[in-house]
């Protein structure tokens, strides 16, 4: 059975040619230098025996220290990652100041093989992105939600070409 996981896809403004959607940057020393595309949207695992929106309302709750936003949740859907990994997102129109922003933590060995350890936030940033950018930073596997995101807001999805 694959692992599963849910997320909010917060977004703010209605017209799908000035929206912004809420990317988060991995914590840790493997991410640390990577921008484009190593984004990711809130979100984390759940287990068979939780709901699944509930599970995402958690995460983003957990990796960005804010309570989810009120509202309707627009079901996104599921996608499987490279990985196997089943991912499912919603949609919900909100707003929140980035500079907020604190994660929870994980532990881990490093550096490697010796011994020590160290604690890294999940989610060292946030930031909001017009479609076109966030396109960009997030990580390919998760760029399907984002014309998902275009379909809910009434929205044509852009044609793709070569480098687009």
């Amino acid at each position: 059975m694959p692992k599963r996981s849910a997320g909010l896809l917060l977004y703010r403004g209605a017209d799908p040619a000035s929206c912004q959607v809420l990317l988060v940057h991995p914590g840790g020393p493997f991410w640390a230098r990577r921008d484009l595309g190593a984004w990711t949207v809130p979100k984390g695992e759940y287990g068979p025996e939780e709901d699944p929106l509930a599970a995402a309302e958690r995460e983003f709750a957990e990796e960005t220290g804010i309570a989810a936003p009120g509202g309707p949740r627009h079901d996104l859907g599921e996608l499987r990652q490279r990985g196997g990994k089943l991912t499912r997102l919603w949609a919900v129109a909100g707003d929140l100041d980035v500079a907020l922003v604190r994660s929870n933590s994980f532990t881990m060995q490093w550096p490697p093989r010796s011994g020590e350890t160290a604690e890294f936030p999940e989610v060292d940033r946030a930031g909001w992105f017009v479609l076109a950018e966030a396109r960009q930073r997030l990580l390919a596997s998760l760029e399907p939600f984002l014309d998902r995101l275009v379909t809910v807001l009434g929205g044509d999805v852009p044609p793709r070409g070569h480098g687009g």
